[in-house]
């Protein structure tokens, strides 16, 4: 084409196939489909399984004399708050209590009291002439040192109950401090108020008559005392003994995730390669239910590990955010801890705690993977620890494995149409609308063998 010398240019014709029109006849490269949901999982991949070939898993232990889980529970009422009276059977000597009428009139009688931090609730080496109910807050209880000092033996928080001896009617003095860690409401009840009931006779005597039996031989777990003789020579009468059982030992039933996999024919057909749309579809439901699946063994509030927490396991954060400190406190509650379980926030705390101190945590290789570690034990992330509103959450320890008396996991391998240990894909046939359909299940539970084999540090705050 020629131009006049007056003329526009024309415009540039095309000289090539353009890549958008030569995409129409070519395969892409393309990767398979991906999800975000997917975590590192790590307590499924840390925890020994046991295979439960019964569906069901029963726990067997020594008998125990522990009762209840020593923890006041309240109710709310607006802005007050109540005990529950038969929550009242916690304080010592009143286990076996069971006049209701007196129970519900020792509850009417209780006072809602608030302290500020800093605040003393109870001196030690004072008479006590209150029982104290702690229905929100964090106390440190004190003791006194050898050398002077007030060292802390305990932070105690919601539903810790203190000078239950004032209901035997006899004069006791305190043998520990009591001060506010922060901001506490307790429910008090003081000597002459108790005294004015006209039930506190009968309360006395049963509280009297508890405190003096004698008490079953027990060693300082609560199990059943084994006779052993030690020590001795020539041929005395050796200790005769035999070891008791529970007689209602816990079963855990294998628990259930399922989903139903729907897949068009004319999908699964026509658009299945170079990628298998039902394999992908399955691949990706499969990991849902993984994720599921570790979320109830943490949460489910029957055999979840935070549910079953023994109350002299759990430990409270003393400052709020996890220090060194607290963590030590945490694996001192049990031999051979073998991971500390917490979401990615907490251990995140936990770093800034260490840095502020000028403390170096240890890095251990896990699976191939360097994790942060205290005292040699890994700290593994886990979102599925949950993190309630006001950024607090909690740090589990511990102990793992049938041989060691610790945390084990259930599951049952072998079953039908098998795609994992434990998980199953089930074709359920194909609809009138031309729907192919898969059941997916897996089967699951959580154990704890013993008490001390699970700890919780309580209350941590990820914000500070």
């Amino acid at each position: 084409m020629t131009l006049g010398t007056n003329a526009e240019p024309a415009e540039e014709q095309q000289r090539s196939l353009q890549t958008t029109a030569a995409r129409n006849l070519a395969t892409t490269t393309k990767s398979a489909p991906h999800m975000q949901g997917i975590s590192s999982r790590w307590l499924l991949r840390m925890l020994p399984w046991v295979e439960t070939t019964a569906g069901s898993y029963r726990l067997n232990r020594r008998l125990s004399f522990a009762l209840g889980d020593g923890v006041v529970t309240f109710a709310t009422a607006g802005s007050r708050m109540e005990v529950i009276p038969q929550e009242l059977r916690e304080l010592p000597g009143m286990r076996e209590f069971d006049d209701e009428a007196a129970l519900e009139a020792l509850a009417g009688r209780f006072v809602q009291r608030e302290f500020a931090p800093g605040e003393v609730i109870a001196e030690a080496g004072q008479p006590v002439e209150q029982v104290v109910l702690l229905a929100h807050g964090k106390v440190n209880k004190l003791g006194t040192g050898p050398h002077g000092g007030r060292p802390v033996l305990d932070v105690l928080a919601d539903g810790a109950h203190f000078g239950g001896e004032l209901l035997t009617g006899e004069p006791s003095t305190w043998g520990y401090g009591l001060t506010a860690v922060t901001a506490c409401t307790v429910l008090t009840l003081d000597r002459q108020s108790f005294q004015e009931l006209r039930e506190a006779e009968r309360v006395r005597e049963h509280a009297r008559r508890a405190a003096q039996q004698p008490r079953q031989a027990a060693n300082k777990r609560g199990e059943k005392e084994i006779g052993v003789s030690s020590g001795h020579s020539g041929e005395p009468a050796i200790a005769h003994t035999f070891v008791d059982y529970e007689p209602a030992p816990r079963e855990f039933e294998l628990s259930v995730a399922q989903s139903v996999v729907q897949v068009h024919t004319r999908v699964a057909d026509f658009y299945s390669r170079p990628m298998d749309q039902t394999e992908h579809q399955i691949r990706l439901t499969v990991e849902a239910l993984r994720e599921r699946q570790e979320h109830e063994m943490l949460n489910n509030p029957d055999f979840g590990l935070l549910h079953n927490v023994a109350p002299q396991q759990r430990i409270q954060a003393r400052s709020g955010a996890p220090t060194p400190q607290d963590l030590d406190e945490l694996v001192s509650r049990r031999r051979r801890t073998r991971l500390l379980l917490a979401h990615p926030k907490a251990i995140a705390a936990f770093g800034r705690e260490c840095n502020r101190r000028g403390i170096y945590p240890d890095s251990v290789e896990v699976e191939g993977t360097p994790v942060l570690a205290w005292r040699g034990i890994p700290m593994l992330p886990c979102d599925k620890v949950p993190v309630d509103e006001h950024g607090t959450t909690r740090i589990l320890a511990m102990r793992t494995g049938e041989r060691d008396e610790g945390v084990v996991g259930l599951h049952q391998t072998g079953i039908p149409d098998e795609y994992q240990e434990g998980l199953n894909v089930r074709f359920m046939g194909i609809g009138d609308n031309a729907l192919v359909s898969y059941l997916v299940s897996t089967y699951y539970s959580v154990a704890v063998l013993v008490p001390d084999a699970l700890g919780v540090l309580d209350n941590v705050e990820t914000g500070r």
